[in-house]
């Protein structure tokens, strides 16, 4: 299991005070390389609402840290993502940099835990203050059916490569992960237990 301790060496430092909502078919390319399987079962047509999956507390590994590949595990799926974080008022108050780590799978519909909820599979970064970009629908939209409370984080989401899948990453590699205004998240991949 990942330490509850983050080690970033910066002011801005972030580790995660309540729950991590992700968004899921968020970017234009990679819905439209789901499209033609949007009508197949189980769901018979498009999401009318965000599709959102959770990562477990389980996950989170700060910047420095070692990421575990399972065993039985060739590679893993990187996501790099711009994150909110959500303050009393309900409200985004600040962004933060994260890497959602997914075991490879074919469903982007309602992904099993067992593929994004593994030990240590959210590197998380520094955050920065101020203004939030604007992804106004995205929130619009999920508060329909649901209301963030303080230290929430929604993950925007991250776009696919032009064949559908993401970035890989195997034991022995570094990713880095950065964007203008905060540090660069690094996260090590290592060998896990089976």
């Amino acid at each position: 299991m990942s330490k509850m301790n983050p080690s970033v060496n910066s002011d801005t430092r972030y580790w995660p005070q309540g729950t991590v909502y992700g968004a899921l078919l968020n970017f234009q390319q990679e819905w439209n390389l789901r499209a033609p399987q949007m009508p197949e079962a189980p769901h018979k047509g498009a999401p009318k609402a965000p599709v959102l999956f959770i990562k477990t507390a389980n996950t989170f590994t700060a910047s420095g840290g070692s990421i575990a590949i399972p065993s039985a595990v060739s590679d893993v799926d990187i996501g790099a993502n711009l994150a909110w974080v959500f303050g009393a008022d309900a409200k985004p108050v600040a962004c933060v940099l994260v890497n959602d780590v997914s075991i490879p799978h074919e469903s982007y519909y309602r992904p099993p835990v067992k593929f994004k909820c593994v030990d240590g599979f959210l590197g998380v970064g520094s955050k920065a203050l101020g203004t939030v970009r604007k992804s106004q629908t995205l929130l619009a939209d999920i508060a329909e059916f649901m209301t963030f409370q303080e230290g929430d984080v929604l993950l925007l989401g991250s776009d696919c490569l032009p064949d559908g899948k993401r970035p890989r990453a195997k034991v022995g590699d570094v990713v880095e992960i950065s964007a203008e205004g905060f540090d660069t998240l690094v996260n090590t991949f290592v060998g896990g237990a089976a």
